[in-house]
């Protein structure tokens, strides 16, 4: 099978879809974060304990749906932690951010050591089964709900004042301030929801993508986010071009290997391939982003 093969296959853009969706759920959620003015660092470790959570609910016994939700919740409340610490309390974002991502991932083995003392290798759950739509791929409920979200957050952001006031607050907060409203609340909130979102993007691995849990699975996922929404230039549309374009070359490189090229080239040159072009996609596309103004900077009402 040729490069072009590959390309026109139904299988290849499947598998896009597939790798893209946790990909989008992190990204639409650290974009929330950043277009209201705060960087959330914990990204990488919230997804980890989003994707134990929401796959140890489910083998105690709990649906699938259910199990997002306590994904999300776990993620609220990493988000909620972050967001006191940054918001109120204007303590540096990269530090406490670098700091919930350790936490989150620490809390999350001593969590799986705790439920699962004398377990070798991790159990198994039934995971969301891939639902054929006319005229789509097949894919699991949550790849059409990963798209959907990105669909609400660039509906919400560009066409209702929560939007515009979310904005204005990572932009010009003394103006949100001069309008009456709380700039705190309104960037508390964005980290709150935003976390809960990035951890659905974890839970997605465990309850979609496989049927189990093991600490490498996010594997830089969160670092790669991060990336797309500046690769977006903070646009919810752009960054799910990117979240595409990261998947379709990660998905590549696992066929490119499957060629006649993979017996003479090593492994890891594929391995390195989607990062590779991703940071080069991401040199090419920062140079025109427009960095929200007031990101990563502390406001308090009265300040100037």
């Amino acid at each position: 099978m040729d490069l072009f093969d590959i390309l026109l296959s139904a299988s290849f853009w499947a598998a896009v879809l597939r790798i893209a969706s946790p990909l989008i759920f992190a990204t639409m959620g650290e974009l929330i974060c950043e277009r209201a003015g705060v960087l959330n660092l914990g990204i990488e470790g919230i997804m980890v304990a989003g994707a134990f959570a929401g796959w140890i609910a489910v083998y105690a016994g709990l649906g699938l749906w259910p199990g997002v939700a306590v994904a999300m919740l776990t993620g609220m409340a990493f988000g909620l932690l972050h967001g006191v610490l940054t918001v109120p309390f204007g303590l540096s974002q990269h530090v406490v951010g670098l700091g919930i991502t350790l936490l989150a991932t620490s809390a999350t083995y001593y969590a799986y050591r705790v439920a699962l003392p004398e377990v070798s290798s991790p159990p198994r759950i039934e995971a969301f089964q891939p639902l054929p739509l006319p005229g789509i791929l097949a894919q699991t409920p949550l790849t059409y709900a990963a798209l959907a979200v990105a669909g609400i957050v660039a509906w919400t952001l560009y066409r209702t004042p929560l939007g515009l006031a979310l904005r204005a607050a990572g932009d010009n907060p003394a103006a949100v301030a001069a309008q009456g409203l709380s700039v705190t609340g309104l960037r508390l909130g964005a980290v709150v929801v935003g976390s809960g979102l990035m951890a659905v993007g974890g839970a997605f691995l465990t309850m979609s993508a496989f049927n189990s849990f093991f600490f490498e699975m996010v594997n830089g996922r969160g670092w790669v986010c991060i990336a797309l929404v500046v690769f977006g230039s903070w646009r919810p549309g752009k960054a799910v071009l990117g979240a595409i374009l990261f998947a379709a070359f990660d998905a590549l490189q696992i066929r490119l290997q499957q060629t006649p090229m993979g017996a003479q080239v090593p492994y890891q040159v594929f391995l390195m391939l989607p990062y590779l072009l991703s940071i080069l996609a991401l040199v090419i596309m920062s140079r025109r982003a427009e960095v929200p103004a007031a990101l990563m900077i502390p406001f308090q009402k009265g300040e100037r």
